[in-house]
């Protein structure tokens, strides 16, 4: 039976009666619904349940056998096998009539009250017979899934038999007393389970009619997704006709009019795409946001094992899709990247290795072998994680493709700090970043190509393969809409390696734990940071004061120098390479002549050289690579200070 929730903003809340568990105010029209789908959902199980107690209860003669004298035992088992028995068997039998199953909650729970009655009338025959009705407790509550209010009613039906027949063969007040307490608590923990189970059955009942509801409403958005791209489609198909009608009407232009001609459709044919991408973008975004948020929101609710999470994740998975579909198309237009949030490139990549998509790639070209080498602690970079995914797919398309018959692609990460701009492809500026490196063995790009393979839809691929001319054009938007650089080695002949340069950022990804724990690595001493950037002072600053330390920062070995010739601090962080002035060694050096036994940890963007090795001989600690990060230097700064 399908019952619709009320569309209203109160629809995502259960409403229940919190001691009936019925469903109450607006969700009350799910209360019928919910008994029938719970009786049609769980006959199966009581049916078997039934069967086992019928066996169970049975076999329990045999102990009657063992236990009892010969008058006491026949009475025993009249009440087996001449009451409570049949009683199982028939309860069994009219869950197999369909017109009796509106009045099963009631007959289950009379056949509990008649199970446990007949055990407290062997009391009086064995009274160590009364743990018999715990049993039965275990099974009327866990197994045969009696609703909490009808299960409730029998259990107390039955405390209240065994006390008063408990009273009337006057059984000793301290086991009266012991087997109350038992029996009573037992009854309170088996009510608590079958309000647990009723409660999580009535929220599941609830969810799928939520998710059916959803269903609906993804539906709707679909139909409204299909006019919306018929109605672009034809838009695009006129103004392409158009332009066609305008190239063909400047054939005959001179030959300086012709060049100019190409560069006129050229910026033309982008701000068409750009109009038309940007315009169904933002309307396809609206209708969007729904159908990727609402699953979130349902999934913050559900517990780990539920069986509605798999179901919901791919309606988010779909939605997901469909907004990275638009994403490109923002990216085209330069209006990418509307939302950034903390990543780390090494979690995109490892999802993207375990991808179908990567395993198809990979199936298409068995010969061609992946190298993956991706530092540990990388930094994180912000950004969002559809894009860099397009980025990485892109470039490994490309590379798989450029091995057109065996070869290596590999797929690389590392931290860089450059102290100063370099030059490649492009200027890059100095600052932190997170490299990713792509490279292949395959053909290569010549020499004259490789200026045009950020242009739209400039590809030297055959028709029939996957190129479009817009990928490395997406791989250039996305870029830059990251704020990074990119560079190229390629030779015809030699293979292909592309580094995309990622500004790195301090900030930890929102959801992951931390990498380690800080406790042993905290201190109050006081740390002097030498650095002549400004940047790396606050960096290093700002973690060290996290750590509890007392910090202070000078922006060179002179200015270091002149601070500790009437002063002490416990430790130094110096920085290999400043300019002007001297450099670390030779800060440490003229240090340690004031202050002998100085300790010290040594900073560079560099690798580790001569001048850190001859600190380390004046008796400077351990040297840490830039760019700093928390465990590096908290564990540096620790272990030179305990040393």
């Amino acid at each position: 039976m399908s019952t619709n929730l009320p569309l209203n903003s109160d629809s995502g809340a259960m409403h229940l009666n919190w001691f009936s568990l019925r469903f109450s105010g607006p969700m009350a029209m799910l209360e019928e619904p919910f008994r029938q789908d719970y009786v049609v959902r769980t006959l199966p199980q009581v049916r078997i349940a039934l069967l086992m107690g019928a066996l169970t209860y049975g076999l329990f003669g045999i102990l009657d056998a063992m236990v009892l004298p010969p008058l006491h035992r026949q009475a025993a088992w009249l009440i087996r096998y001449g009451f409570v028995c049949p009683a199982i068997l028939a309860t069994l039998a009219a869950t197999y009539i369909p017109r009796l199953h509106r009045y099963l909650q009631p007959i289950l729970s009379l056949l509990i009250a008649l199970g446990c009655l007949g055990i407290v009338l062997m009391v009086p025959l064995a009274s160590f017979y009364y743990p018999g009705i715990i049993l039965i407790f275990i099974f009327g509550y866990a197994f045969i899934y009696l609703r909490f209010l009808w299960a409730s009613l029998s259990g107390w039906i039955t405390v209240i038999l065994y006390e008063a027949v408990s009273f009337l063969i006057a059984t000793p007040t301290m086991e009266l007393i012991s087997s109350s307490f038992f029996l009573i608590s037992a009854n309170i923990a088996g009510m608590l389970v079958c309000y647990a189970i009723e409660y999580s059955s009535r929220r599941n009942f609830f969810l799928l009619r939520l998710l059916d509801l959803e269903q609906r409403k993804i539906q709707d958005v679909n139909e409204q997704l299909e006019q919306r791209v018929a109605e672009r489609t034809e838009s695009l198909e006129q103004t392409t006709r158009q332009l066609l009608r305008e190239m063909s009407e400047r054939k005959l232009a001179e030959q300086e009019r012709q060049r100019l001609e190409q560069q006129l459709k050229q910026a033309e044919k982008m701000e068409v795409i750009g109009k038309l991408t940007s315009g169904v973008a933002h309307d396809l975004n609206n209708i969007l946001s729904g159908l990727v948020t609402y699953p979130d929101i349902l999934l913050l609710d559900l517990p780990a094992e539920s069986p509605l999470r798999d179901s919901l994740l791919i309606i988010k998975q779909s939605g997901e899709k469909a907004a990275a579909i638009v994403q490109d198309m923002l990216t085209l237009s330069r209006q990418g990247m509307v939302e950034k949030k903390v990543i780390n490139i090494n979690n995109i990549i490892n999802d993207y290795l375990h991808s179908p998509q990567c395993r198809q790639l990979r199936a298409d070209q068995p010969l061609v072998r992946l190298e993956v080498d991706l530092q540990e602690e990388l930094l994180n970079i912000q950004g969002s994680p559809v894009q860099i995914s397009k980025i990485l797919m892109n470039l490994l398309n490309n590379a798989f493709e450029a091995n057109l018959v065996d070869g290596t692609v590999g797929i690389f990460t590392r931290n860089c700090y450059l102290d100063q701009p370099r030059e490649g492809y492009e200027r890059i500026s100095e600052g932190e970043y997170v490299i990713l490196t792509v490279s292949d063995t395959g053909i290569g790009i010549g020499e004259e190509d490789v200026s045009k393979i950020f242009e739209p839809f400039f590809t030297k691929k055959k028709l029939g393969r996957s190129g479009t001319g817009l990928g490395m054009t997406l791989i250039w938007s996305a870029v830059k809409d990251h704020g990074g650089f990119l560079d190229i080695r390629s030779a015809e002949g030699r293979g292909s390696t592309f580094e995309i340069y990622f500004p790195a950022t301090r900030q930890e990804v929102s959801a992951k734990d931390p990498l380690f724990t800080l406790e042993d690595c905290r201190g109050t001493e006081s740390v002097l940071v030498v650095d002549d950037s400004p940047e790396q002072r606050d960096i290093a600053s700002m973690m060290l004061r996290k750590l509890g330390y007392t910090v202070l920062a000078v922006a060179s070995g002179e200015a270091a120098v002149e601070y500790l010739h009437d002063r002490t601090v416990d430790i130094l962080v110096l920085d290999m390479i400043m300019a002007p002035g001297i450099d670390g060694c030779e800060t440490y050096d003229r240090i340690v002549k004031d202050h002998p036994g100085q300790k010290a940890i040594i900073a560079s963007g560099y690798s580790e050289s001569e001048r850190v090795k001859e600190a380390q001989r004046l008796g400077a600690g351990e040297y840490i690579k830039k760019p700093y990060t928390l465990d590096k230097i908290a564990r540096a700064l620790r272990a030179e200070l305990d040393r």
